[in-house]
C-alpha cells in the first residue's frame, strides 16, 4: 500500500485523526500484533529499504562535497544492514513494554455512589518533523502505535526515498496483518507541507521536531500546537579533582566519539585546575587518536604548549559541534563548573567524573538538566538505554515530559466520573450531602 503523496496535507491529517480515534480503543494485544507485523515486514523488505537509502546517499554526497550538507547530517542519513537490524529490534522492544494508555491512575469515592477515576489516554495525533534520520521513522511510529496515537511524519528532503520505502512497508503491514488502521502512520513531503502541518491545531495535538537548532526554533515560533523537543544539545562533562584517572579517558572519548553527530555527545569538558596538568596530556592524546580536534581556553593551551589547540572565544561555549570537535576549559572549583554549565548549557545532559560522593551529590542536585550523570558517558541519556524501548526525542522542557521521551510522554489523562443520578444542588446549602473524597485502592 503506497503512502498517499499527492493528497493534500489536510486530507492526510483528517484521516490520521479518524485513525487515532479507532487506535485509541484497541487492546494492547492488537497494538503488539501490529508492531510485530511491522518488524517482520521491515526484515522482509530490508533490501528495498537499503536501496532507497543508497539513492538518498548518492544524492547527498555532492552536497557534502560542496558544503550544502554537514558531515554530521550525512552520517545520520546513512543506513546500514546493522543499523536497520537495530531499528527492527527497537520496534520489537517497544512491543514488550507495558501499554501506557488505558491505565487507571487514581480512583476516588467523591460521595456515596459517585466515583471519580483518573485514566491515561493517548494524546491523539502527533506531527513529527525531522531531518536525515531514518531510525526516527521506525522509533516514532512504534511508540505512537503502542501508546495509541496516530503519527504524521515529515522528513527532510535528503531522506525522502528512505522514508517512502519504510512507510510503504509499514502501511502495507498494518493493512494486511493488523487491526491498527494504516492511516495511523502516514507521511507528507515537500517544504510547503511543514507550515501546513503547523497550522492544523484543530487536528494535530503535539508537534515533535528532531533536527537543528534552526528547525526547532522555526517550529516553536510558527505554530499554536504544543511543541516537544530541544533546540540544542550542548552537553558537558566536569572532571573533578577527585576523578578516577582510569575513568576519565574512557568516559570522555566514548561521550565524544561513539556517535559525535547526536545531541547527547559531549561538546565541552570542564577540568578542575588541581588535576589539569596530570589529566590533560593523556586525555588529549586519547582524543587525537580518535581524530578529535581540540579547542580550548587560554589555560588549557598553556598546559599543552606543543599541541595545536585553537582558542575558544567566550561566544563559542554555547556551540553544539555535532562533530569530532571538543572544547576544553579549566575551572577552579565545582562552583565554577556549575556556573559555566548554567550559563552555557542547554539543559540536556551533563555529567561529572568524581569519587567524591558529596561533590557528585551537589552536581546532580544543582545542574538543571533533563539528565544528570555520575561516572558514566553522556551517551547513556537515550530512550532505548533508559529502557523506554525507543524515544520520540529528548525534551528540555519542564512541562509534560522531560529528558528522553518514550511511551509515558505520549499519553495524557482524563477524569471519568460515574454517578447514579446525583446533582450538585444536593451537595450545597444547609442540608448538603457530604463529600467523602476517599482514595480507593486500584485493582
Amino acid at each position: 500500500m503506497s503512502t498517499v503523496v499527492a493528497s493534500p496535507v489536510l486530507e492526510i491529517a483528517q484521516r490520521a485523526k479518524a485513525a487515532s480515534r479507532q487506535l485509541s480503543t484497541l487492546p494492547t494485544a492488537a497494538k503488539n500484533e501490529a508492531l510485530e507485523a511491522i518488524a517482520s515486514a521491515l526484515e522482509t523488505n530490508a533490501d528495498s529499504i537499503l536501496a532507497a537509502n543508497a539513492a538518498d546517499v548518492r544524492d547527498a554526497e555532492p552536497l557534502v562535497r560542496t558544503g550544502g550538507m554537514s558531515q554530521s547530517l550525512f552520517q545520520r542519513l546513512l543506513l546500514s544492514t546493522e543499523k536497520l537490524r537495530v531499528m527492527v529490534e527497537g520496534v520489537r522492544a517497544v512491543s514488550q513494554l507495558p501499554d501506557p494508555s488505558g491505565r487507571t491512575l487514581e480512583r476516588t469515592l467523591l460521595a456515596d455512589g459517585l466515583t471519580l477515576e483518573k485514566v491515561s489516554v493517548p494524546l491523539g495525533v502527533l506531527a513529527v518533523i525531522f531531518e536525515a534520520r531514518p531510525d526516527a521513522i521506525t522509533q516514532i511510529s512504534a511508540l505512537a502505535i503502542k501508546s495509541g496515537n496516530a503519527v504524521i511524519l515529515k522528513g527532510g528532503h535528503e531522506v525522502e526515498n528512505t522514508m517512502r520505502a519504510i512507510l510503504d512497508t509499514m502501511q502495507t503491514a498494518l493493512a494486511r496483518h493488523s487491526r491498527v488502521p494504516a492511516d495511523s502512520v502516514t507521511g507528507v513531503y515537500g517544504r510547503e507541507s511543514v507550515q501546513a502541518l503547523l497550522d492544523m491545531n484543530h487536528l494535530i495535538d503535539l508537534v515533535i521536531p528532531r533536527g537543528s537548532n534552526a528547525l526547532v526554533q522555526h517550529i516553536q515560533r510558527n505554530t499554536l500546537i504544543p511543541v516537544l523537543g530541544h533546540a540544542d544539545g550542548v552537553c558537558h562533562i566536569f572532571i573533578d579533582r577527585a576523578a578516577d584517572p582510569e575513568m576519565v579517558n574512557r568516559i570522555v572519548v566514548d561521550s565524544k566519539t561513539q556517535y559525535p553527530a547526536v545531541c547527547n555527545a559531549v561538546e565541552t569538558v570542564l577540568i578542575h585546575a588541581e588535576v589539569a596538568a596530570a589529566i590533560l596530556p593523556s586525555l588529549v592524546r586519547a582524543l587525537e587518536e580518535k581524530s578529535v580536534k581540540i579547542r580550548g581556553c587560554e589555560r588549557t593551551r598553556s598546559f599543552l604548549p606543543g599541541v595545536a589547540i585553537d582558542l575558544v572565544q567566550d561566544t563559542e561555549w554555547h556551540t553544539e559541534y555535532s562533530d569530532l570537535v571538543l572544547a576544553i576549559r579549566i575551572v577552579n572549583s565545582l562552583d565554577d563548573a556549575l556556573a559555566h554549565i548554567d550559563q552555557y548549557g542547554s539543559h540536556h545532559t551533563d555529567a561529572i567524573i568524581t569519587q567524591d560522593t558529596s561533590t557528585a551529590a551537589r552536581f546532580l542536585a544543582e545542574v538543571d538538566s533533563a539528565s544528570v550523570l555520575h561516572n558514566c558517558s553522556t551517551r547513556f541519556s537515550d530512550g532505548f538505554r533508559y529502557g523506554f524501548g525507543a524515544e520520540v526525542g529528548i525534551s528540555t522542557s519542564k512541562l509534560h515530559a522531560r529528558g528522553p521521551v518514550g511511551l509515558d510522554g505520549l499519553v495524557t489523562y482524563k477524569y471519568r466520573l460515574a454517578g447514579s443520578g446525583q446533582i450538585v444542588r444536593d451537595y450545597t446549602g444547609a442540608n448538603a450531602l457530604p463529600f467523602h473524597h476517599q482514595r480507593l485502592k486500584l485493582d
